[in-house]
């Protein structure tokens, strides 16, 4: 887990104590994982909206987007299939409080460069999240469609910081990523602790 947190660039691991969590609750974490997916997929269409001249950005956003919605359709086939529903949308406090991250103002590269680093570190820790589960969780149906998944999110993680630093301009895309990076090991100390994909 260290050595993947590594290469994802996370300064802070997931506690595998949440795996536990996890797993006294399946219809809460599908539930929640289900919503990650449709607003990653609403991020990468209202990226698309705000800058649809950049037009290598919104291929790759359409490819992202379709993919998302894809991922909520699987989440939702197991949903069904373990004879839950799909609950009410759940508030994620995590993203609410990486979303402080992005800069106010400023010029346009850094508005590109912060929302698309802002959408890399998600994909990143729900990527390191995927990999727990698909080492850790018991069922093995869900350890199987976790470790698929964690290939993806990884490819949209490098998506995003490949965009990054294309549209970055002059802004040092590297050193701000580090910005983020620490900037979410403040954050993700307090999670971990409930059974949703980023609590």
């Amino acid at each position: 887990m260290a050595q993947k947190s590594v290469m994802l660039g996370l300064k802070l691991p997931t506690d595998p104590r949440w795996v536990k969590l996890v797993e006294q609750n399946i219809s809460e974490i599908l539930t929640d994982h289900a919503w990650c997916e449709q607003k990653a997929a609403s991020n990468a269409i209202s990226t698309i909206v705000r800058y649809p001249d950049l037009t290598d950005m919104v291929t790759e956003l359409t490819a992202i987007a379709q993919e998302e919605m894809e991922h909520f359709g699987m989440v939702l086939e197991k949903i069904k299939a373990r004879g839950f529903t799909l609950g009410h949308e759940r508030k994620d406090d995590y993203v609410g409080q990486l979303s402080k991250f992005i800069k106010r103002g400023g010029s346009r590269e850094g508005q590109i460069v912060d929302r698309l680093l802002f959408a890399a570190m998600i994909e990143a820790r729900s990527c390191e999240r995927f990999k727990m589960l698909s080492e850790r969780i018991e069922d093995a149906d869900l350890a199987e469609f976790y470790r698929e998944l964690m290939i993806s999110e990884a490819g949209h993680y490098t998506t995003f910081l490949k965009l990054a630093r294309k549209y970055g301009g002059d802004i040092d895309v590297d050193a701000r990523w580090q910005e983020c990076l620490e900037f979410e090991a403040n954050i993700i100390q307090d999670y971990g602790k409930k059974e949703t994909m980023h609590g």
